[in-house]
């Protein structure tokens, strides 16, 4: 019955109830913004209760904390992307500093190996109420087979996505970051409460941009993704709150 509980709960966390139905926060929308009153003006055409939001480097840097805690007092749930990746002992004081900014997720990166993300989900234990979600970035999007390989990483790209996401779940990560074609792969192989991230999504209408590997909103869901991360399309639509509506209802049945 407990267990019953707790699951309800965490759907209600994850679900609005918008006009007479309920919708699924799925989307995350990325706040690519050069500054903060740029990022907080736009959000006046987002309803908080049809998405979540991610501040990236970009913006934080030009608005720092203050700028998430607006964000937040906006009641939207914040997805803090900064990526983190240093020592053990660094990356711990840093997530521990950013779930006190009342974020709801944050990520590392997974090559910081095993006893950094370690450090980090120790770190979170010791928050004040819940923690947040914590998640790895295993290979991005904009990375091709040949830019890997530029790097020294010689194994099938789909083969180095699944090492890095076992590493993170091993290490006690919630999820990671995927491409939606890895999102099947990865699904297949993790239980379900391992949460799937996966930005270049794209409608068929939309420029791919810099990403080398994007994939429709439906087939993404499909595939097994739990959170779409979306930037332009969104961001630089004449209506912002309509493109919204539309990628929710795109997935809304899925």
């Amino acid at each position: 019955m407990f267990g019953l509980g707790l699951r309800l709960l965490v759907l209600l966390k994850n679900t609005a109830i918008y006009g007479a139905k309920f919708v699924k926060k799925r989307i995350i929308v990325a706040l690519d913004f050069d500054t903060p009153s740029k990022a907080l003006n736009f959000l006046d055409h987002l309803d908080p209760d049809l998405c979540r939001v991610k501040i990236g480097k970009e913006l934080f840097t030009a608005g720092g904390p203050d700028l998430v805690s607006s964000v937040v007092n906006k009641n939207f749930d914040v997805f803090l992307d900064l990526k983190f990746h240093d020592i053990p002992n660094t990356v711990a004081g840093a997530v521990q500093v950013a779930s006190e900014l009342g974020v709801w997720m944050l990520n590392v990166h997974i090559a910081g190996g095993s006893a950094m993300m370690k450090a980090a989900k120790e770190a979170l234990s010791n928050s004040h109420g819940r923690p947040p979600i914590l998640i790895g970035v295993t290979v991005l999007t904009s990375l091709s087979k040949e830019d890997l390989f530029e790097v020294g990483v010689n194994k099938d790209l789909a083969e180095h996505v699944m090492n890095l996401a076992s590493l993170a779940y091993n290490s006690g990560l919630d999820g990671v970051v995927c491409s939606a074609d890895e999102a099947k792969l990865l699904r297949a192989s993790f239980f379900r409460d391992f949460k799937l991230i996966t930005p270049g999504i794209r409608r068929a209408q939309d420029s791919a941009g810099d990403q080398k590997r994007v994939i429709s909103p439906s087939e993404a869901i499909r595939n097994g993704s739990d959170f779409l991360v979306v930037g332009r399309p969104i961001t630089r639509a004449d209506s912002p709150r309509d493109a919204l509506v539309e990628f929710n209802s795109e997935i809304e049945t899925l």
